[in-house]
């Protein structure tokens, strides 16, 4: 009980702290990162062991059971391509601290002048350095800390941010159900594109995981986006996300997953396809496990990603 009651009064004061806002900018921070976490379409929030929770719950680091990194490609859309890298490690009297980093590439503009001469191009990358740490309260409890450096440039233009991001999880072990939350991206430009500054994507998350008694799968529900103002109650919880992981072999697993506004989003006309839908898996290569995921946005295209993580 003592647990639970943490747990819940910290949930609280991360609604307080959240405010209702616009969806800002660098939305770039609200990509799924890692092909495990996009094969689960961002319901990633309460998964445990792995080094990319730094990028959706700090307090899930002290899960790790071992120093782990992951390092990942994306092929976006068009020309645009990204990537990741994270690494976690235990340290004695701290905890587990970790760092990452994101990154995304626009590829190549031609540059005008008014009359559509061609003056030469142009590019634009967006980019964020976190780091962070976790540390358990007790048996069942863990919270997290990141500090955030976010880096945008578009042709001669620069910004720059600073943001936190605070997290808690709670395991019952006994259930086998973890449950977790996150609020990301707390933090303010200190240098803006022209005069005006931006909000950051702020972005507040609960999670829950399951494992169902001898079944071989961990089933997962998100909620996202928490502290967003919305006309109802039912509304403020539109913004979800379903994904479950199968454990096939001991070296296979399946992913897949939905995501609720992005299927709304994408829809064109009275046709959605396979829009918020995810598929994906991995496979253990000894000390190394290679992942891969598809995120499909219906008629528009689709999200391919591959990372590759190894223990140490």
């Amino acid at each position: 009980m003592k647990q639970a009651f943490v747990f819940l009064l910290l949930i609280v004061c991360l609604t307080v702290v959240s405010v209702a806002a616009e969806k800002g900018t660098y939305n770039f921070l609200r990509n799924d990162i890692g092909a495990r976490a996009a094969g689960l379409n961002g319901s990633f929030v309460s998964m445990t062991n792995d080094p990319n929770v730094i990028f959706y719950n700090p307090a899930a680091l002290p899960t790790l059971t071992r120093t782990s990194a992951s390092v990942g490609f994306l092929k976006h859309l068009l020309d645009v391509k990204g990537g990741h890298l994270s690494y976690a490690q235990k340290l004695e009297g701290i905890g587990t601290v970790a760092a990452g980093i994101l990154f995304l590439d626009y590829g190549s503009f031609t540059e005008t002048d008014e009359s559509f001469n061609t003056l030469g191009t142009f590019g634009a990358t967006d980019l964020a350095l976190v780091i962070g740490v976790g540390h358990s309260i007790d048996e069942a409890t863990t919270v997290g800390l990141n500090g955030k450096m976010i880096y945008s440039s578009l042709a001669n233009s620069k910004s720059a941010a600073l943001a936190v991001d605070l997290g808690i999880l709670y395991q019952i072990p006994s259930e086998q159900i973890t449950i977790g939350a996150s609020l990301l991206n707390l933090g303010t430009q200190i240098n803006s594109y022209i005069t005006t500054k931006e909000d950051l994507p702020l972005d507040l998350k609960v999670g829950i995981t399951k494992r169902p008694e001898h079944l071989p799968v961990l089933l997962n529900l998100n909620f996202h986006k928490l502290n967003e103002a919305s006309e109802s109650l039912l509304e403020r919880f539109a913004s979800f996300s379903l994904g479950a992981e199968f454990q096939m072999s001991e070296s296979v697993r399946f992913r897949v997953g939905y995501n609720n506004e992005q299927r709304k989003e994408m829809k064109l006309g009275t046709s959605a396809g396979l829009a918020g839908f995810s598929f994906g898996g991995g496979i253990w290569i000894g000390e190394y496990v290679v992942d891969y995921a598809f995120n499909s946005y219906g008629k528009i295209g689709g999200l391919h990603r591959l990372s590759i993580g190894m223990g140490f």
